[in-house]
Order: structure tokens, then C-alpha cells, then sequence
């Protein structure tokens, strides 16, 4: 049945692909950056990213000199900020490994920080005609509907299955061509949610799911366990010139990237008061800012905000505070989105 799918799906997605920046190039790095930032975001999101990325970040050996703050910032945006810690880990090792170039081998590639075995066949695949699969979620879906394959798909011995499968049937020639028109397929035919459009898949003919009336049963995929909900207070705190900010550890959730100033649970204007003046500044207004909420992997935050003016910010970090000009906040510190309900008080939207 697999067998069968090769030639229609490639001929079709050679004619009916997107135009995509980081396509129709044999650019293993514009393959690796665009799939990492591909991996939680949407197409049409990444593309500004990719865009602003390789312009400032152009090839391995830029990535791996780039200070970590420019790092950040350049990322900003897309989350998930060890991925791209891991991009330039493994891009220094390019550097001194490989003379500045991905390898051309499966094996090498993986071994690469951050790098797993979908990104590594898909980067040596498209940009090295390397006959390997790249299984994402994507592929996931169309294979298994098309087998009617009920595993798991969240069981890493499921996707190994695929992947095998798919090997079998991997084209010598161009079998980049062939794993994209997989994905490219999931991403705009075979959708989720039981609504695929199946009028104009180009292997409807033998798709098993399809012929059973069994669409809606595909993919199997095991529910999340329920995430730890945190309350969370939000501070803007300001001077009328200045805002402050502070970092996060370097270890934990959002490590290492710079904050609004926030406390556990949801306090009250007297609570803030007492903290702010704990902080040793001296609040004079104090202004109550929306609910907002925000989700992460496993966390997920209920937030309520305060605008607190202050007298004067110190210019002293003994509390862990940098008081800074919004505008150098904005060009210059990396505030992840979980705060984006907040930055446009301070001035620091991006």
C-alpha cells in the first residue's frame, strides 16, 4: 500500500508546493533553522523569524560567536529558548568539526546537540538527497491513517515503526522532494481533527482510513496528564522614565531570560504595596492591569498585573533589579511572550 503513495505524492507536491524562504535551496542550515523553529509554530509565523534570523545569523559559524543576549532576542517570540541554546551548542561543534558545514551524514547530524532523528533526516535529506525519513507529527498523521496504524503515536516505539516503514519505500532519488511532500501533505490536506480534504488528496485511492469511513480514529495519541496550574502577580513597575526587569535563573522554566517583576499568587493592592516597598523603592499610584493566562508545556499561569509608579528606581541591583529605559529593553533584552499581556504597559512591546 505505501509503495503505491511515492510517485503520485511527490509529482503532486512538485507541482502544488508553497513558496517557503527557506525552500528550494540546497542549504542544510536554512533546512535546520527553519525546522527547529517549525517545531511548535506555525508557517506563516516563522517566516518573519526565519527572515531576521539568517539575515543576523547568515551560517553556522555566525551562530555559534552570536552573544547570548542577541541570541535570545532574535528568537524572541517563538519560545522554547534551550532550543535554540542547543542551535548554537551544536553549531560551534560544526565549527569545529566540520569546517563551518552540517555533515552530509544521518549519523553525524544526529549526534548534534538538540538535533533528533526527525531534523536530522529531514536536513539530510532535502539538503543532501539522503534516502532517510523525517517523521514529525505531520507524517505521523497521513501514515497512519493511510495504514490505519493504531500505536500510539506519542510512544517512541510507534514513530520507529513508522520510520521503518517509511525507509522501506524511501525513493534514491530526491527523497527530500518525497519527505516534504509528506509533510506538506499533512499541513494542508491531510489535516487534523478529522477534516481532511480528502477530494484532493493526490493518494486518497489508497488510503486505508478513507475506504473504512475510519478518518476520525487516526492518529491515536494518549491524553496529556492535566497541567499544574500556577498563580502568578505581575509587576510594572516604573519611575516615569525607566522600567525594571530582572532576570531568571539560570536553570528551571524560562531560564536565563529577562522578567517583569512577578510573586506567586494572586496578591492584593495592599500585598503589592508591601512588596514593592520591601523591593526599597517607594510606590506613589498604583493601578490594577487585566487577568491574563498563559500556557507552557506543563505549567500553566493565571496572572493578574499591577502598574506601579514609584518615586525613583534605584540605580542599584541588590534586589536582582536592572532599571531600564523601555526603548533599550525593546531593542536589546529578550522578555518571553508569557508576559505579553503586560509588556505594553511598561512600553516594551515588541
Amino acid at each position: 500500500m505505501l509503495n503505491d503513495i511515492v510517485k503520485p505524492l511527490t509529482e503532486w507536491y512538485r507541482q502544488n508546493k508553497r513558496s517557503l524562504p527557506w525552500r528550494d535551496r540546497h542549504n542544510a542550515y536554512y533546512t535546520w533553522v527553519s525546522e527547529i523553529m517549525l517545531q511548535q509554530t506555525r508557517v506563516e509565523a516563522v517566516k518573519p523569524y526565519f527572515r531576521r534570523f539568517t539575515e543576523e545569523l547568515p551560517d553556522p559559524a555566525a551562530l555559534a560567536e552570536c552573544p547570548e543576549e542577541k541570541l535570545l532576542k532574535l528568537w524572541e517570540g517563538l519560545g522554547y529558548y534551550n532550543r535554540v541554546r542547543n542551535m548554537q551548542i551544536a553549531a560551534q561543534t560544526v565549527v569545529e568539526e566540520y569546517d563551518g558545514v552540517l555533515p552530509a551524514s544521518y549519523e553525524k547530524l544526529l549526534s548534534l546537540k538538540g538535533i533528533g532523528s526527525y531534523t536530522a533526516g529531514a536536513i539530510a535529506s532535502i539538503a543532501y538527497d539522503i534516502p532517510v525519513p523525517a517523521v514529525d507529527g505531520n507524517v505521523l498523521r497521513v501514515i497512519t491513517r493511510i495504514i490505519e496504524d493504531d500505536g500510539d503515536i506519542m510512544k517512541q516505539s510507534v514513530k520507529k515503526r513508522i520510520e521503518n516503514k517509511l525507509q522501506e519505500i524511501m525513493p534514491g532519488e530526491y527523497p527530500g522532494d518525497f519527505n516534504q511532500a509528506l509533510m506538506e501533505l499533512g499541513a494542508v490536506v491531510c489535516v487534523p481533527n478529522g477534516e481532511p480534504k480528502c477530494d484532493v488528496c493526490p493518494v486518497a485511492f489508497c488510503c486505508g482510513a478513507r475506504a473504512h469511513g475510519t478518518i476520525d480514529r487516526f492518529p491515536v495519541k494518549a491524553q496529556k496528564k492535566d497541567r499544574k496550574l500556577e498563580d502568578r502577580t505581575v509587576l510594572v513597575i516604573q519611575d516615569g522614565e525607566k522600567t525594571a526587569i530582572r532576570r531568571r535563573p539560570s536553570r528551571g522554566l524560562l531560564a536565563g531570560l529577562y522578567e517583569l517583576p512577578n510573586l506567586k499568587g494572586h496578591l492584593s493592592e495592599e500585598e503589592v504595596l508591601e512588596s514593592v516597598k520591601a523591593m526599597d523603592l517607594e510606590p506613589l499610584r498604583i493601578e490594577a492591569l487585566p487577568e491574563a493566562k498563559h500556557i507552557f508545556s506543563h505549567i500553566e499561569w493565571h496572572m493578574t498585573g499591577y502598574e506601579v509608579i514609584v518615586d525613583e528606581l534605584e540605580k542599584t541591583n541588590e534586589k536582582g533589579f536592572l532599571f531600564i529605559h523601555p526603548e533599550e529593553i525593546r531593542k536589546e533584552y529578550s522578555i518571553p511572550s508569557a508576559f505579553e499581556k503586560y509588556t505594553g504597559y511598561a512600553g516594551i512591546e515588541r
